[in-house]
């Protein structure tokens, strides 16, 4: 590459400093105002970071820097063409390091966790047997296809989840009738209903002792925490741009280069292809990448791909360190002041002394979720989230149902007032200023002593105020 392109690649990845963290990390949004139903407006306190978290200000400098720049990645000889394809695979470099994988590992960028939980589906070997804790999220609890799948009970301790992986590999290995063929074990580094953490490189030892593989989902837990595929020693990593401060619908797949490269493409198409050759009898010869090209057919999306890769900036400049350390300020004081009002109910499967993410969920007595969701929306300006979580399994076991249940994510059960399996989450991180936990916490004090001050109705499965 040309030195002119360097500079110019240079100067679309810089922005401005991060701040120190003894406070929130700008983001879009912090400014907007949003009306009440009992009058007036107030700014938004954006309360559901496990769903999407806002865009760093910095992500999106950096993006509008790059911008003016845009053009197609891997494809043209044209200048901007090159220097997008530069920004992509440095993009790619930079989500190496803040994962810290290993050498021979691979980045393959993809749409969501989602979507790379399915990628690594589709790259199972045959007679593959994944083991999945009921507890997961969906992305990681039913991509799996026709994979044999062993689904483990709900642990009630870190040392349980341990020991209940341990017994269930055991047995596997110990079978004659299922063999002791490839195995692969996927749990979540941090919860999206409870926000605890998993023992994640406890799981990753008893896999590797059984000789299975294990895959993290670090949707909720990278936005957080540090996460190093190295120390962790986890086979793969899969986690979404739109939880880590860059909305634009990009995700990660990362770890072992070997099942993916002997996998059909994901997709099959251009960028994939090395080479495409008719045969004498009409057909097509196809040789594919056995890089990462090899599951990122079609043009990628390279504004995507660099917001992930200015998050992953943003945060380890911003440090973890401090992070983490005013993100456990806000756990306290949310769950301080829940604990202060004797209605409430938060849900937990590692009990209070558990290591966390600012993600909590919790029940009230006497109220529907959706109709105290809808309460702290239109009478305080507060975004939370409620339902199930595409988490059914895990809510209905934490609630005291059957967990084969079936249910609708998000949607209530029942009407108004009227108590239904679902719940109210409440997740935060790095752009939450104190006043929205205190303001949350209030509301729910204010609203379970006093009730709302406006009447609500349902409307397609959900509470809304009444005009």
């Amino acid at each position: 590459m040309s030195a002119s392109l360097n500079a110019a690649t240079a100067a679309c990845a810089t922005a401005a400093d991060v701040p120190a963290c003894d406070g929130p990390l700008p983001v879009l949004g912090r400014d907007v105002t949003v009306p009440l139903v009992t009058g007036g407006e107030v700014t938004y306190a954006a309360l559901d970071y496990a769903a999407s978290a806002p865009a760093l200000q910095r992500v999106w400098d950096d993006v509008a820097a790059y911008a003016p720049y845009y053009g197609s990645v891997h494809r043209g000889a044209g200048y901007l063409s090159q220097l997008s394809t530069d920004l992509f695979e440095q993009s790619r470099a930079t989500v190496a390091e803040f994962l810290d994988c290993r050498p021979a590992d691979q980045v393959v960028f993809t749409r969501s966790t989602t979507d790379s939980l399915n990628l690594l589906a589709a790259a199972l070997p045959a007679g593959c047997q994944v083991f999945v804790f009921e507890t997961e999220h969906h992305a990681s609890l039913l991509p799996w296809g026709d994979a044999r799948v062993t689904y483990l009970n709900a642990p009630r301790t870190p040392d349980e989840a341990v020991a209940t992986l341990e017994r269930a590999l055991a047995d596997r290995t110990a079978s004659t009738e299922e063999g002791y063929g490839p195995a692969l074990v996927c749990v979540t580094g941090a919860s999206n209903v409870t926000g605890e953490l998993w023992p994640v490189k406890e799981l990753a030892t008893a896999a590797h002792a059984h000789g299975a593989r294990i895959v993290l989902d670090a949707a909720q837990l990278a936005p957080h925490h540090p996460v190093s595929v190295r120390e962790l020693d986890v086979d793969w990593v899969a986690f979404s741009g739109h939880k880590l401060y860059a909305p634009f619908g990009s995700g990660v797949l990362a770890g072992r280069a070997d099942w993916l490269q002997e996998a059909q493409p994901y997709l099959a198409g251009g960028g994939a292809s090395r080479k495409v050759a008719r045969r004498e009898d009409g057909g097509v010869d196809v040789e594919w990448h056995t890089t990462a090209a090899r599951h990122e057919a079609g043009s990628p999306n390279v504004i995507g791909v660099y917001s992930i890769a200015s998050a992953c900036r943003a945060l380890r400049e911003a440090g973890f360190e401090n992070l983490v350390a005013r993100e456990e300020h806000l756990i306290a004081k949310v769950r301080e002041g829940l604990a202060e009002v004797p209605a409430v109910r938060v849900l937990s499967l590692f009990g209070d002394d558990a290591p966390r993410v600012g993600v909590i969920s919790f029940v009230v007595d006497g109220w529907n979720s959706s109709h105290f969701a809808a309460a702290l929306s239109a009478e305080y300006g507060i975004g939370v989230r409620d339902g199930l979580f595409c988490a059914h399994p895990l809510v209905r076991t934490l609630l005291g149902s059957e967990p084969q249940a079936q249910g609708e994510c998000g949607a209530p059960e029942t009407a108004p007032g009227e108590r239904s399996l679902n719940a109210i989450r409440v997740s935060f991180g790095a752009g939450t200023p104190d006043e929205h936990v205190e303001r949350f916490v209030r509301a729910v004090r204010e609203l379970v002593e006093d009730g709302a001050k406006w009447q609500y109705r349902t409307e397609e499965g959900r509470c809304v105020p009444a005009v």
